[in-house]
């Protein structure tokens, strides 16, 4: 994950589905067999569909203990991405850590973060300042800025493309098919170091990769994917709202973990 302080970003998505896929991780898998012979195929299909997708939006979930008790963690993420470089959502951060919009159009990114954000971010009346200064406004820059680049990350739909490369494993079992938000899908099951992997494909023809998910000692998160090649909605906002990141003061440097 890259971890921005000041704008705590994350590019988890990519690496997320590269788990979920990895074919090295096979294990002994439990699912109940339904009627598909070829599970593999199935998720073969599904990972076709997302690399040919020329827009998607995906909402990361991370329930584990780790993430909402850390105000720098991402808990959710709700981002539309295309593969021209076009990105519009949210972010929302652990134990009171606040939430962000993001708005992405090529290299440049507007990010507005919310009052709890500032006060979470900057300590005692700097945060309270923070807070006023900024309430709705947008901080504005370039993918080229050390404290905005890893939102090139979260937004990199060609990144997540590539993480759907790899063969399914194995080991790979399908389980009966099942309804999830309204979504008929077939889970498809395996397991490795104690965590179980699946991946929900939609049942009808298209065979899409709905949602992946890994549960298990400390964790338990998601991907949701819909909205396949539905045009990214991104809005611009006035330039009357915009603060440029030189201007925003008491940033710390960028650091990566």
């Amino acid at each position: 994950m890259s971890r921005i302080r000041g704008f705590t970003l994350t590019a988890t998505t990519a690496a997320t589905v590269g788990l979920l896929f990895s074919p090295v991780l096979g294990g002994p898998a439990s699912a109940r067999t339904g009627g598909n012979p070829d599970p593999q195929r199935l998720a073969a299909q599904a990972q076709e569909g997302l690399r040919n997708a020329t827009s998607v939006r995906l909402v990361y979930q991370d329930r584990s203990a780790t993430a909402t008790s850390n105000s720098r963690l991402p808990t959710s993420m709700n981002l539309a991405l295309d593969r021209s470089g076009a990105c519009a959502g949210t972010l929302t951060l652990g134990k009171h850590g606040g939430s962000v919009e993001i708005i992405k159009r090529g290299t440049q990114v507007w990010l507005k973060p919310d009052q709890t954000f500032w006060k979470a971010e900057l300590p005692g009346e700097r945060g309270i300042a923070a807070s006023q200064e900024f309430k709705d406004r947008y901080i504005h820059g370039t993918t080229s800025s050390a404290l905005l680049s890893g939102i090139s990350n979260a937004c990199d739909l060609g990144e997540l493309q590539k993480s759907a490369t790899v063969s399914p494993p194995a080991t790979l079992r399908e389980g009966l098919a099942t309804t999830v938000d309204s979504t008929r899908v077939v889970p498809l099951s395996f397991h490795v170091n104690g965590l179980t992997s699946t991946l929900y494909i939609t049942a009808d023809r298209s065979h899409r990769l709905f949602r992946a998910a890994q549960t298990g000692q400390g964790t338990d998160l998601s991907l949701t994917f819909t909205d396949y090649n539905k045009p990214v909605p991104v809005r611009i906002p006035p330039m009357s709202t915009w603060v440029d990141i030189s201007k925003v003061p008491n940033l710390p440097r960028a650091s990566a973990t």
